[in-house]
C-alpha cells in the first residue's frame, strides 16, 4: 500500500448523467407545454379584447384567494398577477414534464409499463378537470371551461410530440 495515492473522481457517473439528461428533457417539455397554454389564452384573450385577462384571473385566484373574482368583468389586468402566475405555472409544468420524462425513460426499458403511463395521463387530465370544476367554480365561471380543457389538451399534444421525437423507440405494450 505504501507509495500508492488514492484518487477520487468527482465527475458525474453515467447513471447521474443519464438522469440529468432525462430531467432536462422533461423541463424543456414542461416549459413547451406551459408556453402552449399561455399562447392559447393570449390568443383567446386578445380576440375578446382583454389581453392577459386569463393569467390575471388565475393569479388573482391563486395569490389573492379569489378576491375580486365576483365581479371579474371589471377586474383590471395586473402585470404583477400575470408574472406571478406565469412563474408558478411554468414551474409546475417543468415538474410535471420532469416526472413524465422519468416515466418515459423507464417505459423505454420496460415496454409493458407504457400502457400504464398512458392510463395515468388520462386519469391525471380527467382529475385536473374534475378538481378544477369542484374547487375553482368561480374561476371557471369567469373562464370558459372548454377553453381550459382545449388548452390542456394542446399542451399535452405539444409535450407528447416533443417526447415522441426524443423517444422514437418507445413501445407501448399492454
Amino acid at each position: 500500500m505504501a507509495g500508492r495515492i488514492a484518487t477520487f473522481s468527482h465527475g458525474p457517473t453515467a447513471r447521474e448523467s443519464e438522469l440529468s439528461g432525462v430531467y432536462g428533457e422533461g423541463i424543456v417539455a414542461g416549459l413547451l407545454g406551459a408556453a402552449t397554454i399561455a399562447v392559447w389564452f393570449l390568443i383567446l384573450d386578445t380576440i375578446t379584447g382583454r389581453p392577459l385577462f386569463t393569467p390575471t384571473v388565475l393569479g388573482t385566484a391563486v395569490f389573492r384567494g379569489g378576491a375580486g373574482l365576483d365581479h371579474a368583468d371589471t377586474l383590471p389586468v395586473s402585470l404583477e398577477m400575470v408574472v406571478a402566475f406565469t412563474w408558478v405555472h411554468a414551474l409546475l409544468f417543468a415538474i410535471i414534464g420532469g416526472l413524465a420524462a422519468r416515466l418515459l425513460a423507464f417505459a423505454e426499458h420496460t415496454a409493458n409499463v407504457g400502457f400504464g403511463i398512458v392510463l395515468l395521463f388520462v386519469v391525471f387530465e380527467f382529475g385536473f378537470v374534475a378538481v378544477t370544476m369542484i374547487f375553482a367554480e368561480d374561476v371557471l365561471s369567469t373562464l370558459a371551461w372548454p377553453s381550459v380543457l382545449v388548452g390542456n389538451l394542446l399542451a399535452a399534444g405539444v409535450m407528447g410530440a416533443y417526447f415522441w421525437r426524443h423517444h422514437p423507440n418507445l413501445r407501448i405494450e399492454p
